[in-house]
């Protein structure tokens, strides 16, 4: 069986200076930090065996994952699966103790953090990004795949490919900023994941990051 990896690659620092939850909002890019990440992990995965680079279609993702393209003389590909999740806090400041979460009538948004009850369900998420990366392995089989996305849908499939339950701490998640995590192959079955931060590691408490 062909051995093939799909590395789920979190986008760089976004410029934010109001630190609102962005999320699909367009207009986000890249700060200078940002930027430096991304020619960070280019760089990290230059040797690689990289035959497909995909990303969300939001300006993050894209400038993120431009730099790997260019280096392995790729066409970067865009599919919608890969972006940021729905989120009815979008445009608010939503840290603990600040912001949307003090004011009561953003409360009913917080009845169920099982699914969550304020945005796109953990299932939809991870299985919409099983898709985006079925989609990858097969398009890089027996190489390698770079699929840029975003914070919570990574750690969401990663949690769903390890049988644990979608429900989780935010400030526990272990995906900083231009991180990878790296799935597996052989053949269609999964068998190993692998987390790596070649620019370093970040707080995932940082809102909007």
């Amino acid at each position: 069986m062909s051995r093939t990896v799909v590395h789920l690659l979190r986008h760089g620092e976004v410029h934010n200076p109001t630190g609102i939850l962005y999320g699909r909002l367009p207009g986000f890019k890249l700060s200078e930090r940002g930027q430096k990440q991304a020619l960070v992990v280019a760089e990290h995965l230059a040797d690689h065996d990289i035959a497909h680079v995909v990303a969300s279609p939001l300006d993050r993702a894209q400038q993120t994952a431009s730099p790997i393209a260019d280096s392995h003389r790729l066409e970067l590909d865009t599919d919608e699966r890969l972006i940021e999740a729905d989120n009815k806090f979008e445009g608010l400041k939503v840290a603990v103790g600040d912001g949307a979460l003090r004011s009561p009538r953003h409360w009913p948004k917080l009845v169920n953090p099982l699914r969550p009850s304020w945005g796109e369900p953990y299932l939809a998420i991870a299985h919409r990004m099983l898709g985006a990366v079925q989609r990858a392995r097969s398009a890089a089989e027996g190489h390698e795949a770079v699929c840029v996305s975003h914070q919570l849908p990574i750690w969401t499939l990663r949690r769903f490919l390890e049988g644990k339950r979608m429900w989780h701490d935010p400030r526990r998640r272990e995906c900083s900023l231009a991180s990878l995590t790296s799935l597996v192959f052989e053949g269609e079955q999964l068998v190993r994941v692998v987390y790596t931060e070649p620019a370093g590691a970040t707080n995932p408490r940082v809102t909007g990051a």
